[in-house]
């Protein structure tokens, strides 16, 4: 276990500017390297935060893989890309890791843009094998050697799509590599070291060379000679899919490696090196890691260190600081609460029960909670079901994850009209994960499927009463709200059913109505009492639907004050701007001027939340200044 007491410069990390300078490197030196390495990892993740247990369990296998494989020729690609620290460290970033995940610094996942060693964008899981499968094809087709390598995790092969890859490359003959990241399988020393032993043999250089020359000699005599062959075959994959987990991969047309344990340096070299050699087919390599390996407290809690916030190194402790309940935490007391009274609820999740809050409900109700895996196209699809048969299910996902879903919502719940709430997290920027895990298109994405109700809370307290009138609105509702801490607000002890539509007058104003949909109406608000300060009126409507508005309330201040600006924590293309722009179109209040205050049509990059609203301009103070630069030249068109 590295040294996390010194503050030494890594010895032998400081000697790597690139996977060239590990090739020639002795296993002995590539495991004081792995040392330093997950010395810098741990270091770091505890000022910035992170997915730290990931990075950890996967440095053994970085090492190997860029000391065997031609990178970046050789094509790498990490599924989910959270483990890439180790890769972003021997690939010339170790100068700029203590930026990671900070704004304008390193990206938490593979960035293209960062380096030519990032052969892929990837943030959401179970694509790799696709990806790589596309890039084993284009080379093949354009004549070239490269070696494309998928590194996917146990938990990412629970999505569908890696199953259709995985089937299409066995259907192709691909010439592409599949590292299988098992990290959850418990399988005890003995048994996984015979098994290790045993399909090694089977699988060795020699093996294999051997087995291909028997095929082709046999396949060149009679009928006979094709039994035989087939009898053989069958007899070595029975004996070798008995003792390991190679049946499936076998059946989709796969040679089967493995399992072989993650952190043998010398098991993994000569393991990969036989893969490399070897010009055939598709291959799947099954590797045994530990999350969080190397450090104590991520061994023990792997789950905690996922993704961490800062903490101290010596103890493990995550940095607490003293804040209001996050809307995660009310959304799962919430619900806990509702299905108390009734049991039509169900909660459904896709590997993110604790991220999603529902771990009070998993244990309070464990026949009625579903965590499907990564699958959140069958998450949408079952809820259908279950709805169609009178339950009331929850689907609680990531924005960004429900972005993966959008056709189940449409074809199999809205076109149906069925009750399901979609309980939609980190809606708006999330910060430090970055574009691949903003929540800024679901506005944008939901608004035009019909049928669908769409509302956004200003509060925690709202949430509440939100999630109630979903639960019993008899149709599609999708409840969207932010990632992180409410607003302190009180919690009523009685929910009370919404009425549908209906937005609230927060602040009367004859100068100019502001328009915020969800978090951003308390900054509007505090806008709101400057911006009267500075001797401008302003009223101020907190909408609460976004789908569908209330076109009253909204038109009749609109129309008074002549003046409008939305502002959310969403695009503009599409979003909720646009419904206003096109609700007032429509009532052709053609005198009405608007501005839009929303995301630009360019990916956001990583960083705090609140300096990414303040950059695109739906803070309080841009709001302020935006108010005051619209009024002024409305006032000039108006002279």
């Amino acid at each position: 276990m590295p040294d996390l007491t010194t503050n030494r410069v890594p010895s032998q990390l400081s000697a790597i500017a690139s996977p060239e300078d590990i090739r020639d490197l002795s296993t002995n030196d590539l495991r004081a390297l792995a040392d330093d390495i997950r010395r810098v990892i741990i270091n770091t993740v505890a000022t910035t935060g992170g997915h730290l247990a990931p990075s950890l369990g996967v440095v053994e296998l970085t090492l190997a893989l860029h000391k065997v494989f031609n990178t970046p020729q050789d094509r790498l690609i990490w599924d989910v890309g959270h483990q890439s620290y180790a890769h972003k460290l021997l690939t010339g970033r170790k100068e700029r890791f203590a930026t990671l995940r900070q704004y304008h610094g390193l990206s938490g996942f593979p960035k293209p843009g960062e380096s030519a060693y990032d052969a892929f964008v990837t943030g959401h899981s179970s694509t790799s094998i696709s990806a790589a499968l596309g890039m084993s094809m284009a080379s093949s087709l354009q004549g070239r050697e490269n070696r494309a390598i998928a590194v996917i995790g146990d938990g990412a092969l629970t999505g569908g799509m890696a199953f259709e890859a995985l089937n299409q490359a066995g259907d192709l003959d691909a010439r592409l590599i599949v590292i299988v990241n098992d990290n959850e399988m418990s399988i005890s020393p003995n048994v996984g070291a015979f098994s290790s032993f045993l399909s090694r043999k089977l699988s060795g250089r020699t093996m294999r060379r051997v087995k291909r020359h028997m095929e082709e000699k046999l396949s060149e005599l009679s009928t006979l000679g094709e039994n035989i062959r087939n009898l053989l075959k069958k007899s070595e994959d029975s004996v070798r899919c008995f003792f390991t987990p190679g049946m499936l991969f076998q059946a989709l047309k796969f040679d089967y490696i493995g399992p072989i344990p993650g952190h043998d340096l010398d098991t993994l070299i000569s393991t990969l090196e036989t893969v490399r050699d070897t010009p055939q087919g598709p291959v799947v390599v099954h590797v045994l890691t530990k999350k969080g390996k190397g450090y104590q407290p991520a061994e023990e809690k792997p789950g905690l260190f996922h993704g961490i916030g800062p903490f101290d190194v010596k103890s493990g402790l995550p940095e607490k600081k003293p804040t209001p309940p996050s809307y995660t935490k009310v959304f799962g007391d919430t619900i806990s609460e509702m299905a108390q009274t009734d049991g039509r609820i169900v909660a459904i999740t896709a590997a993110m029960t604790q991220g999603t809050g529902l771990e009070q409900f998993a244990e309070e109700f464990p026949k009625r909670f579903f965590d499907v895996g990564i699958a959140e196209q069958h998450a949408v699809t079952f809820a259908a079901g279950l709805a169609s048969e009178g339950m009331r299910p929850v689907v609680a996902l990531y924005s960004t994850f429900l972005q993966r879903a959008i056709d189940q919502v449409i074809h199999d719940v809205c076109l149906q009209k069925l009750p399901v709430t979609f309980a939609i997290d980190r809606a708006g920027v999330v910060g430090d994960d970055g574009p691949t895990h903003h929540g800024v298109f679901d506005l944008a994405l939901l608004r035009a499927v019909p049928d669908l109700i769409i509302m956004a809370p200003k509060d925690e307290n709202e949430l509440r009463h939100m999630l109630f009138t979903a639960v019993n609105a008899n149709q599609p509702v999708a409840v969207r709200y932010p990632r992180g801490a409410g607003e302190n607000q009180p919690l009523d002890r009685s929910l009370k059913q919404l009425e549908i539509g209906k937005g609230e007058l927060l602040q009367k104003g004859d100068d100019l109505l502001l328009l915020p949909i969800g978090n951003r109406v308390y900054p509007a608000l505090a806008a709101a009492r400057e911006l009267e300060r500075l001797g401008t009126s302003v009223a101020v409507i907190n909408p609460r639907f976004v789908k569908p508005l209330d076109a009253e309330l909204i038109c009749h201040w609109a129309g008074h004050t002549g003046r409008v600006i939305t502002i959310e924590d969403g695009c503009g293309m599409g979003g909720f701007g646009s419904a206003v722009l096109e609700m007032l179109s429509a009532r052709q209040l053609w005198h009405v001027k608007t501005r839009v205050l929303a995301y630009p049509d360019h990916f956001i990059e990583h960083g705090p939340q609140k300096i990414l609203w303040s950059a695109s301009g739906i803070d309080s103070q841009a709001i302020i200044t935006e108010a005051l630069s619209f009024c002024q030249s409305c006032q000039k068109l108006a002279n």
